[in-house]
Protein backbone atom coordinates (compact mmCIF):
# COMPACT_ATOMS: atom_id res chain seq x y z
CA UNK A 1 0.00 0.00 0.00
CA UNK A 2 1.00 3.50 -1.15
CA UNK A 3 2.67 5.56 2.22
CA UNK A 4 0.88 8.80 2.12
CA UNK A 5 2.34 10.26 5.32
CA UNK A 6 5.19 12.03 3.73
CA UNK A 7 5.34 14.77 5.90
CA UNK A 8 8.51 14.96 8.02
CA UNK A 9 9.24 17.70 10.84
CA UNK A 10 11.01 19.57 8.87
CA UNK A 11 8.35 19.70 6.17
CA UNK A 12 5.58 20.39 8.97
CA UNK A 13 8.08 23.45 10.10
CA UNK A 14 8.53 25.48 7.01
CA UNK A 15 4.79 24.71 6.05
CA UNK A 16 3.68 26.57 9.13
CA UNK A 17 6.12 29.10 8.22
CA UNK A 18 4.55 29.63 4.76
CA UNK A 19 1.05 29.52 6.13
CA UNK A 20 1.56 31.44 9.22
CA UNK A 21 4.32 34.27 7.63
CA UNK A 22 2.29 36.47 5.51
CA UNK A 23 4.71 38.79 3.67
CA UNK A 24 2.43 41.30 2.14
CA UNK A 25 0.84 42.29 5.05
CA UNK A 26 3.77 43.38 6.72
CA UNK A 27 3.35 46.69 4.97
CA UNK A 28 -0.31 46.88 6.25
CA UNK A 29 0.88 46.37 10.15
CA UNK A 30 3.97 48.37 9.53
CA UNK A 31 1.06 51.64 8.83
CA UNK A 32 0.21 51.34 12.41
CA UNK A 33 3.89 53.59 13.28
CA UNK A 34 6.10 53.44 15.56
CA UNK A 35 4.14 51.85 18.18
CA UNK A 36 3.40 48.51 16.40
CA UNK A 37 6.27 46.91 18.50
CA UNK A 38 4.57 47.40 21.29
CA UNK A 39 1.35 45.70 19.67
CA UNK A 40 2.92 42.96 17.96
CA UNK A 41 4.86 42.21 21.64
CA UNK A 42 1.50 42.79 23.12
CA UNK A 43 -0.04 40.08 20.99
CA UNK A 44 2.14 37.71 20.86
CA UNK A 45 1.62 37.31 24.61
CA UNK A 46 -1.97 37.66 24.26
CA UNK A 47 -2.95 36.32 21.18
CA UNK A 48 -0.82 34.05 19.59
CA UNK A 49 1.26 31.52 22.63
CA UNK A 50 -2.63 30.93 23.94
CA UNK A 51 -3.71 30.32 20.11
CA UNK A 52 -1.38 28.11 19.37
CA UNK A 53 -1.80 26.22 22.40
CA UNK A 54 -5.44 25.89 21.63
CA UNK A 55 -4.63 24.65 17.89
CA UNK A 56 -2.36 22.24 19.14
CA UNK A 57 -4.55 20.78 21.46
CA UNK A 58 -7.84 20.85 19.21
CA UNK A 59 -5.47 19.71 16.65
CA UNK A 60 -3.84 16.71 17.68
CA UNK A 61 -7.20 15.29 19.94
CA UNK A 62 -9.67 16.22 17.02
CA UNK A 63 -7.49 15.40 14.08
CA UNK A 64 -10.76 14.77 11.98
CA UNK A 65 -10.06 17.15 8.58
CA UNK A 66 -12.81 19.12 9.51
CA UNK A 67 -11.08 21.39 11.44
CA UNK A 68 -12.34 24.22 13.15
CA UNK A 69 -15.96 23.63 11.86
CA UNK A 70 -15.55 19.76 13.48
CA UNK A 71 -14.35 21.53 16.70
CA UNK A 72 -16.78 23.79 16.88
CA UNK A 73 -19.87 21.77 15.84
CA UNK A 74 -18.55 19.20 18.55
CA UNK A 75 -19.21 22.36 20.93
CA UNK A 76 -21.56 24.10 19.51
CA UNK A 77 -23.96 22.15 17.13
CA UNK A 78 -23.99 21.97 13.36
CA UNK A 79 -25.51 25.45 13.01
CA UNK A 80 -22.72 27.28 14.82
CA UNK A 81 -20.59 24.93 13.08
CA UNK A 82 -21.62 25.87 9.88
CA UNK A 83 -21.48 29.83 10.39
CA UNK A 84 -17.85 29.26 11.42
CA UNK A 85 -17.31 27.12 8.15
CA UNK A 86 -18.90 30.21 5.87
CA UNK A 87 -16.27 32.90 7.15
CA UNK A 88 -13.60 30.32 7.80
CA UNK A 89 -14.25 29.67 4.05
CA UNK A 90 -15.37 32.97 2.60
CA UNK A 91 -11.80 34.47 3.35
CA UNK A 92 -10.30 32.34 1.08
CA UNK A 93 -11.63 33.60 -2.49
CA UNK A 94 -11.66 37.16 -0.54
CA UNK A 95 -7.87 36.77 0.17
CA UNK A 96 -7.34 35.51 -3.62
CA UNK A 97 -8.95 37.86 -4.95
CA UNK A 98 -7.00 41.09 -3.29
CA UNK A 99 -3.61 38.57 -3.92
CA UNK A 100 -4.58 38.47 -7.65
CA UNK A 101 -4.77 42.88 -8.21
CA UNK A 102 -1.62 43.13 -6.18
CA UNK A 103 0.02 40.42 -8.75
CA UNK A 104 0.25 42.78 -11.36
CA UNK A 105 0.99 46.26 -9.24
CA UNK A 106 4.60 44.03 -8.15
CA UNK A 107 5.27 43.50 -11.48
CA UNK A 108 4.83 46.65 -12.75
CA UNK A 109 7.24 47.49 -9.65
CA UNK A 110 9.94 45.43 -10.15
CA UNK A 111 9.92 45.69 -14.30
CA UNK A 112 8.67 49.28 -15.07
CA UNK A 113 6.22 48.09 -17.06
CA UNK A 114 2.84 49.55 -16.89
CA UNK A 115 0.02 47.04 -17.67
CA UNK A 116 -3.33 48.46 -19.58
CA UNK A 117 -6.60 47.28 -17.60
CA UNK A 118 -7.79 44.78 -19.73
CA UNK A 119 -3.73 42.97 -19.01
CA UNK A 120 -3.85 43.33 -15.49
CA UNK A 121 -7.06 41.47 -15.11
CA UNK A 122 -5.66 38.80 -17.51
CA UNK A 123 -2.73 38.38 -15.40
CA UNK A 124 -5.00 38.09 -12.20
CA UNK A 125 -6.94 35.80 -13.92
CA UNK A 126 -4.32 33.63 -14.96
CA UNK A 127 -2.35 33.70 -11.33
CA UNK A 128 -6.23 32.94 -9.63
CA UNK A 129 -6.36 29.76 -11.56
CA UNK A 130 -3.24 28.05 -11.98
CA UNK A 131 -3.32 28.42 -7.69
CA UNK A 132 -6.85 26.65 -7.85
CA UNK A 133 -5.17 23.95 -10.29
CA UNK A 134 -2.60 23.19 -8.01
CA UNK A 135 -4.86 23.34 -4.99
CA UNK A 136 -6.29 19.80 -6.65
CA UNK A 137 -3.67 18.04 -5.40
CA UNK A 138 -2.48 16.76 -1.95
CA UNK A 139 -0.20 19.23 -0.27
CA UNK A 140 2.61 16.19 0.22
CA UNK A 141 2.95 16.94 -4.05
CA UNK A 142 3.11 20.77 -3.40
CA UNK A 143 5.40 20.61 -0.75
CA UNK A 144 8.20 21.47 -2.95
CA UNK A 145 6.45 25.18 -3.82
CA UNK A 146 5.70 25.31 0.05
CA UNK A 147 9.34 24.79 1.32
CA UNK A 148 10.48 27.02 -1.47
CA UNK A 149 8.27 29.44 -0.93
CA UNK A 150 8.87 29.31 2.98
CA UNK A 151 12.74 29.72 2.38
CA UNK A 152 11.78 32.69 -0.02
CA UNK A 153 10.20 34.34 2.95
CA UNK A 154 12.84 33.88 5.64
CA UNK A 155 15.42 35.48 2.99
CA UNK A 156 12.99 38.31 2.13
CA UNK A 157 12.17 39.33 6.21
CA UNK A 158 15.84 38.75 7.08
CA UNK A 159 16.97 40.93 4.17
CA UNK A 160 14.80 43.45 4.86
CA UNK A 161 15.48 43.58 8.80
CA UNK A 162 19.25 43.15 8.05
CA UNK A 163 19.40 45.88 5.71
CA UNK A 164 17.51 48.34 7.57
CA UNK A 165 19.34 47.43 10.65
CA UNK A 166 22.62 48.65 8.21
CA UNK A 167 20.61 52.08 6.89
CA UNK A 168 19.62 52.82 10.28
CA UNK A 169 23.36 52.90 11.76
CA UNK A 170 25.04 54.55 8.61
CA UNK A 171 22.49 57.17 7.31
CA UNK A 172 19.36 57.07 9.87
CA UNK A 173 15.46 55.97 9.73
CA UNK A 174 12.57 57.90 8.00
CA UNK A 175 10.51 57.70 11.75
CA UNK A 176 11.16 58.69 15.18
CA UNK A 177 11.76 55.80 17.27
CA UNK A 178 11.53 57.01 20.92
CA UNK A 179 9.91 55.98 23.86
CA UNK A 180 6.41 58.25 23.18
CA UNK A 181 6.44 57.10 19.50
CA UNK A 182 6.89 53.06 20.62
CA UNK A 183 3.65 53.56 23.28
CA UNK A 184 0.46 52.55 21.86
CA UNK A 185 -1.24 55.17 19.93
CA UNK A 186 -4.87 55.68 20.17
CA UNK A 187 -5.19 56.97 16.93
CA UNK A 188 -8.54 55.75 14.99
CA UNK A 189 -6.77 54.66 11.49
CA UNK A 190 -3.91 52.73 13.20
CA UNK A 191 -6.33 50.99 15.45
CA UNK A 192 -7.56 49.95 12.29
CA UNK A 193 -4.78 47.64 11.23
CA UNK A 194 -4.24 46.00 14.82
CA UNK A 195 -6.50 42.84 12.98
CA UNK A 196 -3.53 42.56 10.56
CA UNK A 197 -1.17 41.71 13.06
CA UNK A 198 -3.81 39.23 14.66
CA UNK A 199 -3.81 38.08 10.89
CA UNK A 200 -0.29 37.45 10.82
CA UNK A 201 -0.41 34.89 13.61
CA UNK A 202 -2.96 32.83 11.92
CA UNK A 203 -3.02 29.18 10.20
CA UNK A 204 -1.35 26.74 12.63
CA UNK A 205 -4.92 25.22 12.80
CA UNK A 206 -3.65 24.64 8.91
CA UNK A 207 -0.89 22.72 9.78
CA UNK A 208 -3.22 20.63 12.01
CA UNK A 209 -5.37 19.93 9.77
CA UNK A 210 -2.22 18.26 7.80
CA UNK A 211 -2.35 15.55 10.34
CA UNK A 212 -3.13 12.90 8.07
CA UNK A 213 -0.37 14.02 5.83
CA UNK A 214 2.82 13.72 8.55
CA UNK A 215 4.85 10.97 9.88
CA UNK A 216 3.91 11.39 13.68
CA UNK A 217 1.46 14.25 14.34
CA UNK A 218 0.93 13.74 17.57
CA UNK A 219 4.91 14.63 18.58
CA UNK A 220 5.15 16.84 15.02
CA UNK A 221 2.24 19.12 15.21
CA UNK A 222 3.44 20.80 18.58
CA UNK A 223 6.50 20.93 17.78
CA UNK A 224 5.94 22.58 14.29
CA UNK A 225 3.83 25.33 16.17
CA UNK A 226 6.41 26.34 18.49
CA UNK A 227 10.09 26.24 16.13
CA UNK A 228 7.73 28.04 13.44
CA UNK A 229 5.73 30.28 15.83
CA UNK A 230 9.03 31.44 17.40
CA UNK A 231 11.12 31.77 13.91
CA UNK A 232 7.83 33.74 12.57
CA UNK A 233 7.86 36.25 15.17
CA UNK A 234 11.71 37.11 14.29
CA UNK A 235 11.19 37.09 11.26
CA UNK A 236 7.98 39.61 11.44
CA UNK A 237 9.45 42.56 13.82
CA UNK A 238 12.47 42.28 11.80
CA UNK A 239 10.42 42.71 8.59
CA UNK A 240 8.78 45.81 10.43
CA UNK A 241 11.61 47.44 11.65
CA UNK A 242 13.68 47.88 8.12
CA UNK A 243 9.51 49.21 6.52
CA UNK A 244 10.09 51.60 9.25
CA UNK A 245 13.64 52.79 8.80
CA UNK A 246 12.71 53.34 5.33
CA UNK A 247 9.25 54.94 4.48
CA UNK A 248 7.49 57.54 6.78
CA UNK A 249 4.87 55.54 8.18
CA UNK A 250 2.19 57.86 7.03
CA UNK A 251 3.55 57.77 3.18
CA UNK A 252 2.87 54.26 3.54
CA UNK A 253 0.98 52.01 1.17
CA UNK A 254 -0.29 48.68 2.26
CA UNK A 255 -0.03 47.22 -1.46
CA UNK A 256 3.52 48.09 -2.47
CA UNK A 257 4.74 49.03 0.94
CA UNK A 258 7.24 46.35 0.75
CA UNK A 259 8.77 46.34 -2.27
CA UNK A 260 9.12 50.54 -2.06
CA UNK A 261 10.98 49.41 1.24
CA UNK A 262 13.42 47.96 -0.65
CA UNK A 263 14.04 49.83 -3.43
CA UNK A 264 14.61 52.80 -0.83
CA UNK A 265 17.08 51.28 1.52
CA UNK A 266 19.26 50.04 -1.45
CA UNK A 267 18.84 52.90 -4.03
CA UNK A 268 19.44 52.63 -8.10
CA UNK A 269 22.81 50.10 -7.50
CA UNK A 270 20.36 47.76 -5.74
CA UNK A 271 18.12 46.97 -8.97
CA UNK A 272 18.79 43.60 -9.71
CA UNK A 273 18.58 42.72 -6.22
CA UNK A 274 14.71 44.33 -5.92
CA UNK A 275 14.00 41.97 -9.08
CA UNK A 276 15.20 39.13 -7.30
CA UNK A 277 13.45 40.25 -4.45
CA UNK A 278 10.25 40.51 -6.16
CA UNK A 279 10.54 37.47 -8.08
CA UNK A 280 10.36 35.66 -4.63
CA UNK A 281 7.49 37.41 -3.28
CA UNK A 282 5.51 36.72 -6.34
CA UNK A 283 6.23 33.38 -5.60
CA UNK A 284 4.97 33.59 -2.66
CA UNK A 285 1.91 34.87 -3.33
CA UNK A 286 0.83 32.26 -4.79
CA UNK A 287 2.11 29.49 -2.35
CA UNK A 288 0.20 31.67 0.56
CA UNK A 289 -2.56 30.88 -0.97
CA UNK A 290 -1.98 26.86 -2.09
CA UNK A 291 -0.42 26.21 1.51
CA UNK A 292 -3.91 27.82 2.91
CA UNK A 293 -6.37 25.74 0.28
CA UNK A 294 -5.85 22.61 1.90
CA UNK A 295 -7.42 23.46 5.24
CA UNK A 296 -9.94 26.09 4.21
CA UNK A 297 -10.96 23.58 1.00
CA UNK A 298 -11.83 20.55 3.74
CA UNK A 299 -13.16 22.60 6.33
CA UNK A 300 -16.02 23.54 3.29
CA UNK A 301 -15.83 19.71 2.16
CA UNK A 302 -16.05 18.39 5.96
CA UNK A 303 -19.26 21.22 6.82
CA UNK A 304 -20.99 19.90 3.48
CA UNK A 305 -20.58 16.13 4.43
CA UNK A 306 -22.37 16.99 7.45
CA UNK A 307 -25.13 19.17 5.57
CA UNK A 308 -24.08 22.47 7.06
CA UNK A 309 -22.72 24.05 3.59
CA UNK A 310 -24.02 23.65 0.11
CA UNK A 311 -23.44 20.19 -1.92
CA UNK A 312 -21.45 21.35 -4.40
CA UNK A 313 -18.75 21.58 -1.63
CA UNK A 314 -18.77 17.61 -1.44
CA UNK A 315 -17.32 17.55 -5.06
CA UNK A 316 -13.99 15.53 -4.62
CA UNK A 317 -11.71 13.45 -6.09
CA UNK A 318 -12.48 10.04 -5.34
CA UNK A 319 -9.18 8.62 -6.04
CA UNK A 320 -6.81 11.16 -3.64
CA UNK A 321 -10.08 12.22 -1.85
CA UNK A 322 -9.01 16.20 -2.71
CA UNK A 323 -11.81 18.90 -2.58
CA UNK A 324 -13.03 19.66 -6.06
CA UNK A 325 -16.07 21.56 -5.54
CA UNK A 326 -14.28 24.30 -2.49
CA UNK A 327 -11.58 24.61 -5.38
CA UNK A 328 -14.00 25.90 -8.01
CA UNK A 329 -15.99 27.71 -6.55
CA UNK A 330 -12.83 29.79 -5.17
CA UNK A 331 -11.59 30.31 -8.27
CA UNK A 332 -15.01 31.41 -9.82
CA UNK A 333 -15.29 33.94 -6.67
CA UNK A 334 -12.26 35.62 -6.80
CA UNK A 335 -12.43 36.07 -10.51
CA UNK A 336 -15.84 38.05 -10.03
CA UNK A 337 -13.81 40.23 -7.87
CA UNK A 338 -11.11 41.09 -10.10
CA UNK A 339 -13.65 41.52 -13.17
CA UNK A 340 -15.28 44.39 -10.68
CA UNK A 341 -12.03 45.62 -9.57
CA UNK A 342 -12.04 48.49 -12.47
CA UNK A 343 -15.67 49.40 -11.73
CA UNK A 344 -14.56 49.89 -7.53
CA UNK A 345 -11.56 52.38 -8.56
CA UNK A 346 -14.12 54.23 -10.79
CA UNK A 347 -16.43 54.22 -7.74
CA UNK A 348 -13.63 56.44 -5.63
CA UNK A 349 -11.88 53.10 -3.72
CA UNK A 350 -8.79 53.44 -5.21
CA UNK A 351 -6.60 50.83 -2.86
CA UNK A 352 -8.35 47.55 -4.26
CA UNK A 353 -5.94 45.18 -2.54
CA UNK A 354 -7.02 46.41 0.80
CA UNK A 355 -10.49 46.69 0.20
CA UNK A 356 -10.32 42.92 -0.48
CA UNK A 357 -7.76 42.15 2.07
CA UNK A 358 -9.67 43.97 4.86
CA UNK A 359 -12.72 42.12 4.31
CA UNK A 360 -10.56 39.01 3.92
CA UNK A 361 -9.28 39.77 7.48
CA UNK A 362 -12.68 40.69 8.92
CA UNK A 363 -14.41 37.13 7.86
CA UNK A 364 -10.86 35.13 8.63
CA UNK A 365 -10.73 36.85 12.57
CA UNK A 366 -14.69 36.25 12.85
CA UNK A 367 -14.31 32.39 12.09
CA UNK A 368 -12.14 32.33 15.18
CA UNK A 369 -14.48 33.66 17.89
CA UNK A 370 -16.12 30.24 18.64
CA UNK A 371 -13.08 28.19 18.52
CA UNK A 372 -11.49 29.57 22.35
CA UNK A 373 -15.01 29.16 23.69
CA UNK A 374 -15.49 25.65 22.02
CA UNK A 375 -11.64 24.60 23.50
CA UNK A 376 -13.05 24.84 26.75
CA UNK A 377 -16.41 23.37 26.28
CA UNK A 378 -14.99 20.09 24.84
CA UNK A 379 -12.76 20.18 28.14
CA UNK A 380 -15.74 19.93 29.69
CA UNK A 381 -17.95 17.46 27.85
CA UNK A 382 -15.37 15.38 26.66
CA UNK A 383 -13.29 14.77 29.08
CA UNK A 384 -11.86 11.09 28.51
CA UNK A 385 -10.63 11.85 24.99
CA UNK A 386 -7.11 11.32 24.49
CA UNK A 387 -5.28 14.66 24.14
CA UNK A 388 -1.95 13.41 22.94
CA UNK A 389 -0.62 17.37 23.53
CA UNK A 390 -2.34 18.96 26.61
CA UNK A 391 -2.29 22.39 27.52
CA UNK A 392 -1.27 22.40 30.75
CA UNK A 393 -3.81 24.95 32.69
CA UNK A 394 -6.38 24.53 34.49
CA UNK A 395 -9.17 27.00 36.36
CA UNK A 396 -8.35 30.70 36.00
CA UNK A 397 -5.23 29.98 34.10
CA UNK A 398 -7.36 27.63 31.87
CA UNK A 399 -9.78 30.48 31.64
CA UNK A 400 -7.45 33.56 30.73
CA UNK A 401 -5.91 31.17 27.97
CA UNK A 402 -9.08 31.05 26.92
CA UNK A 403 -10.87 34.63 27.11
CA UNK A 404 -7.69 36.65 26.09
CA UNK A 405 -8.05 36.08 22.71
CA UNK A 406 -10.99 35.99 22.51
CA UNK A 407 -11.68 39.47 23.28
CA UNK A 408 -8.73 40.74 21.35
CA UNK A 409 -10.25 38.95 18.51
CA UNK A 410 -13.60 40.56 19.02
CA UNK A 411 -12.20 44.46 19.88
CA UNK A 412 -10.01 43.84 16.95
CA UNK A 413 -13.08 43.43 14.49
CA UNK A 414 -14.79 46.31 15.85
CA UNK A 415 -11.83 48.27 15.54
CA UNK A 416 -11.39 47.50 11.77
CA UNK A 417 -14.92 47.24 10.87
CA UNK A 418 -16.89 50.51 12.45
CA UNK A 419 -16.62 53.71 12.24
CA UNK A 420 -15.41 55.10 15.82
CA UNK A 421 -15.15 58.75 15.13
CA UNK A 422 -17.62 61.19 12.76
CA UNK A 423 -14.87 62.42 10.72
CA UNK A 424 -15.15 61.79 6.45
CA UNK A 425 -12.38 59.85 6.19
CA UNK A 426 -13.01 57.40 8.81
CA UNK A 427 -16.35 56.94 7.18
CA UNK A 428 -15.39 57.09 3.75
CA UNK A 429 -12.23 54.66 5.09
CA UNK A 430 -14.56 51.84 6.76
CA UNK A 431 -18.56 52.11 5.18
CA UNK A 432 -17.25 49.92 2.03
CA UNK A 433 -16.19 47.50 4.68
CA UNK A 434 -18.89 47.74 7.07
CA UNK A 435 -21.37 47.01 3.92
CA UNK A 436 -19.04 43.91 2.46
CA UNK A 437 -19.23 42.51 6.15
CA UNK A 438 -23.06 43.21 6.48
CA UNK A 439 -23.44 41.13 2.86
CA UNK A 440 -21.08 38.73 4.08
CA UNK A 441 -23.39 37.72 7.31
CA UNK A 442 -26.43 37.95 5.78
CA UNK A 443 -25.32 35.53 2.81
CA UNK A 444 -23.79 33.11 4.99
CA UNK A 445 -26.75 33.11 7.26
CA UNK A 446 -29.28 32.69 4.25
CA UNK A 447 -26.48 29.41 3.04
CA UNK A 448 -26.49 27.87 6.37
CA UNK A 449 -29.90 28.30 7.48
CA UNK A 450 -30.92 26.81 3.73
CA UNK A 451 -28.36 23.60 4.52
CA UNK A 452 -29.36 22.79 8.05
CA UNK A 453 -33.50 22.70 6.73
CA UNK A 454 -32.74 20.74 3.47
CA UNK A 455 -30.85 18.06 6.17
CA UNK A 456 -34.00 18.23 7.93
CA UNK A 457 -36.40 17.21 5.37
CA UNK A 458 -34.62 14.79 4.53
CA UNK A 459 -34.28 13.50 7.77
CA UNK A 460 -30.73 13.72 8.42
CA UNK A 461 -30.60 14.93 11.64
CA UNK A 462 -32.96 17.78 13.57
CA UNK A 463 -31.18 17.61 17.26
CA UNK A 464 -28.67 20.89 16.69
CA UNK A 465 -27.73 20.10 19.59
CA UNK A 466 -26.00 16.73 19.30
CA UNK A 467 -21.97 16.80 18.33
Amino acid sequence: MENKKKLRLFDSVLIAVTIVLVAESVAPAASIGPSQFFWWALLLLGFFLPYGLVSAELGTAYNDEGGIFDWVKRAYGPRNGGRVAWYYWINYPLWMGSLAVLFPTIITQISGYEFGTVSSIMISLVFIWGVTVISLFRVSDSKWILNLAALFKVFIMISLGGIGIYFAVTQGVANTFNAKTLLPSLDINSLSFISVIIFNFLGFEVVAAMSSEMNDPQKDIPKALVLGGLMIAVFYILAAFGVGVAIPFDKLTTDSGLIDSFTILLGAKGGWFVTIVGLMFLFTLAANLISWAYGVNYVALYASENNCFPKIFKWKNEKTEMPIGAPIVNGIVASVLVLIAPLMTQLGLEDIFWSFFALNLVTLLASYILMFPSFLKLRKIDPDRERPFKVKANGPMLKIITYVPLVLLIVSVVFTVVPLNASKDEIMFKLPLMIGTIISIIVGELIVNHSIKQKNKQGVGHDENIA
